[in-house]
């Protein structure tokens, strides 16, 4: 049942489409971030298409522009600045709305900077409010207002916000949304909030239609999936075996948990699923101990490496990928160290990699000892090296195996060739007909080629 918010939003959703009807506008959506913003702007198309706005080809042929933005790394900034510059020139020359919103409109000090340097910018809003873009909107189309929508208490949940997806084969379900661990170098807890989790029914019943509608493939999203509560004796491990019994989603992912609530009950519900991927994101950050607790982590080296242990004895056939941050404030050699050690260690089938970003207002920005950005990009190179000279020997055991794949496509890199995703996210490449796009199929693996793979049907 939709609550009476969003029937408000939906009575503005009707008074724009009559406003904007046989007008044949056009948006455009630039998306900053994580797959968590990615969930969030196919809410927000969802809205827009649903006010008779209909996607523009070209960049510059919009008449409303939507920026949802990400502040987890300082190159977020520039990129939304430098987008800014291009559609002032724009503005200038024609009437466009200019509509800002995500993460980065959570941040005092860049609403301020919005409002001194940007002021053409018609709507601001935040995470807590992308439910209320239709309303942003009608204010902006007929009375010409700017708003500025952004809210620093704890947002709602509200069900029932249009959607359209940006795939027709796999889709994303956000389960919960903020975070309570304040890891000292994240900004997230701040501008998303502390964590809220849907209801086990709002979650079951949208997969269930993702399934009557053909998706396959499922992907659970949270900051913090595995500390998902959805009421008494309701926890990660109950959400996935309820997913798991959806009939019609073949493949199930989640990210991002966090090592220290990666419980035995959410292990074995993995080892009992035939669905649930083998691929399991636990994020390292830090391999040194000293690093991880002035990062807030909660766990050490020796906790990590015991935790990954369980998982392989508990499922041989897991494999893993995770985040890691190079140049955190006071990392010594040493430190370094210990994080190439982990890496040679686990044998990572993926390694996001990421060069410490100082963000105003979390307690790593005021720490002593940052890293000069010389050390940081040499250390990154490091450990880049190190993941990638271990890529080709990872990719030989799947050599000979046949493995479940979904059809995605044609390969961009060989138009003759279909292309697709093993269950551990490697990129398969196999010839075959259209009919297969979309269909889940047995395919051998022939040969390895550092970046994918080669198959037959």
């Amino acid at each position: 049942m939709l609550s009476e918010a969003i029937k408000e939003q939906k009575k503005y959703i009707e008074k724009i489409n009559k406003i904007n009807k046989d007008k044949n506008l056009k948006y455009s959506i630039l998306t900053m971030g994580c797959q968590l913003n990615e969930n969030d702007s196919e809410k927000l198309v969802g809205m827009i298409e649903q006010m008779s706005y209909t996607k523009s080809e070209s960049f510059n042929s919009a008449d409303i522009y939507i920026i949802n933005t990400c502040c987890v790394r300082e190159n977020a900034e520039e990129k939304l600045f430098g987008k800014l510059g291009e559609l002032k020139k724009i503005k200038e020359n024609r009437d466009i709305i200019i509509a800002i919103g995500g993460c980065m409109m959570q941040e005092e000090h860049i609403t301020k900077k919005m409002k001194r340097s940007y002021p053409f910018v018609d709507i601001i809003f935040g995470t807590h409010t992308l439910y209320k873009i239709p309303q942003d909107l009608y204010k902006t189309i007929k009375n010409k207002e700017k708003v500025k929508d952004v809210i620093d208490i704890l947002g709602e949940i509200y069900e029932g916000i249009p959607v359209k997806r940006n795939d027709n084969k796999r889709a994303s379900v956000t389960i919960m949304y903020g975070c309570d661990n304040f890891c000292s170098y994240c900004i997230v807890p701040y501008v998303r909030g502390r964590e809220r989790s849907r209801k086990p029914e709002d979650i079951l019943k949208e997969i269930n239609q993702l399934a009557m509608e053909g998706y396959k493939e499922i992907t659970l999203l949270g900051q913090n999936v595995n500390s998902y509560n959805g009421g008494e004796n309701y926890n990660f491990a109950t959400l996935l075996k309820q997913v798991d019994k959806i009939e019609g989603i073949e493949i199930i992912k989640f990210i991002s948990p966090h090592p220290k609530d990666f419980t035995d009950d959410v292990i074995n519900a993995i080892k009992q699923s035939k669905k649930v991927s083998k691929l399991i994101h636990i994020p390292l950050q830090a391999g040194s101990t000293e690093i991880l607790k002035k990062m807030n982590r909660k766990y050490t080296k020796e906790q990590y490496l015991e935790l990954i242990s369980k998982i392989k004895r508990s499922i041989p056939e897991a494999v893993f990928s995770t985040d890691i941050i190079v140049g955190f404030p006071g990392e010594t050699e040493k430190d370094f160290e210990d994080t190439l050690d982990i890496v040679k260690k686990i044998n990572f089938e993926q390694i996001y990699m990421f060069i410490y970003s100082r963000r105003v207002g979390t307690i790593a920005d005021k720490m002593r000892n940052q890293i000069p950005e010389e050390i940081k990009h040499k250390r990154f190179e490091r450990l880049k090296k190190s993941y990638e000279e271990k890529v080709e020997e990872n990719n030989k055991k799947y050599i000979g195996t046949t493995k479940k794949i979904l059809v995605e496509g044609y390969s961009k890199n060989n138009e003759k060739m279909l292309t697709g995703r093993t269950d551990t996210n490697k990129v398969v490449i196999f010839g075959g007909n259209q009919d297969l796009i979309g269909q889940i199929i047995n395919v051998k693996i022939i040969s390895e080629h550092k970046w994918y793979l080669k198959g037959e049907i």
